[in-house]
């Protein structure tokens, strides 16, 4: 058994580097947006246009990661698509003329569908070999990537360097780690179930089964976006906050999604998925509110801080919940929920943005708060009932999922 379990913990944490590095990667770029217009001297007008091709061309990474897992391990497509996205986060800190930019973040696209696609693949049948709920810790190294790219592209603008060699040395780290952590990585045919000789029944994908959980998907990455997006420009701009203040709601925000996620799993395992989902979406509807009332930066702060702990615990689970309702194919399921991860950080930005300028900023955050809040209509689909891992300790009462 100790063999056994120290298999299963060397694909956790090597599993863990994976989206580790992800969340670096992704933040290096999204931080370092303006820089790179600069750089290329893309207009105002055309800069939406290279933001928007980004997810789109994410959910067709996905779309086709779900095809060639049919044929290929998603450890495989793992090992192959993440040091591919390390460099075309280079050939867009290095290249001269558009072109190159949008092939880059082409690239760019395409491989990070795939990449996400994969990691939840192999987190979710982790998880469902160890039998309890490990997906938010998976998320919480997210989290942790995501602080420390952001604080090392703070580091590139401070001192004014160059983005080829700001993303330079980090890739040289991040491709060298995650190739000899991709040698750990566990597919679900090769995780030791935790009771010998049960058999799990493929279930089709049915999309009508499925919608629920992608809406809940695409509501959290709308309030994600706008967070991501609109923060700093609602504390200055509404809340007559200082420039300098401003940066601190977006830290703030991701340092709750660490804290939340990192203790998220023990409230999965003692209260269950369904309870955590709708505690978490209590949290953040109240973190609208606050966002929306607030009658300056230091109350907006506030709202923003509970938006991250409240909207932390929902994706993670969201993609386990997958996992649970169709068993024997939660590959499927997963690359195709994934796909309204990139459509709520489409809609996001541009939505809270449109209705800011028609009507007003303090109303556009009510928005996705309505829509965050109809998380709770759809809580029970987080429910595991009657699916079980097979073992007798586990209480039955514990829904996470896998």
């Amino acid at each position: 058994m100790d063999g056994i379990d120290g298999r299963l913990r060397h694909g956790r944490a090597s599993l863990a580097v994976s989206f580790f590095a992800q969340g670096a990667v992704f933040a290096l770029l999204v931080t370092r947006i303006p820089a790179l217009q600069d750089r290329y001297g893309v207009s105002d007008a055309l800069l939406p246009l290279f933001l928007a091709a980004v997810p789109i061309l994410a959910g067709v990474g996905s779309v086709t990661a779900e095809h060639v897992v049919k044929r290929i391990r998603p450890s495989l497509v793992l090992r192959w698509v993440q040091p591919a996205v390390c460099l075309a986060l280079v050939g867009a800190g290095s290249g001269d003329a558009m072109w190159e930019l949008a092939l880059s973040l082409a690239a760019f696209g395409l491989c990070v569908g795939a990449l996400d696609a994969s990691m939840n693949m192999l987190g979710v049948s982790l998880q469902h070999a160890y039998g309890r709920s490990i997906m938010l810790g998976f998320h919480a190294a997210f989290s942790l990537g995501g602080i420390v790219g952001a604080s090392l592209a703070w580091v590139g603008a401070h001192w004014h360097l160059e983005l080829v060699v700001l993303y330079g040395p980090v890739v040289a780290v991040l491709i060298p780690l995650v190739i000899v952590a991709g040698r750990w990585y566990l597919d679900a045919n090769e995780t030791v179930k935790p009771a010998e000789g049960t058999v799990q029944a493929a279930v089709p994908v049915a999309m009508k089964l499925l919608m629920p959980l992608c809406m809940v998907l695409a509501f959290a990455y709308i309030g994600d976006a706008t967070v991501s997006n609109w923060s700093a420009k609602y504390l200055q701009d509404t809340l007559h906050s200082s420039d300098q203040l401003s940066t601190v709601p977006y830290n703030v925000y991701m340092v709750m999604t660490l804290l939340g996620r990192s203790v998220g799993d023990l409230g999965v395992r003692r209260f269950g998925a369904v309870a955590v989902v709708r505690a978490g979406t209590v949290v953040s509807v109240a973190g609208f509110a606050v966002v929306a009332a607030a009658p300056g930066a230091w109350v907006g702060m506030l709202g923003f801080t509970l938006l991250g702990l409240g909207l932390c615990v929902i994706v993670p689970q969201t993609f386990a919940a997958a996992g649970r309702l169709f068993p024997g194919a939660s590959d499927a399921a997963i690359a195709r929920l994934n796909i309204f991860n990139y459509v709520g950080f489409l809609v996001g930005s541009p939505l809270v943005g449109a209705l800011g300028d028609a009507w007003s900023y303090r109303g556009a955050m009510l928005v996705p708060m309505v829509l965050v809040a109809a998380t709770l209509l759809y809580a029970r689909s987080f429910d595991a009932d009657p699916a079980r891992y097979g073992v007798g300790h586990e209480r039955p009462r514990t829904a996470d999922v896998g």
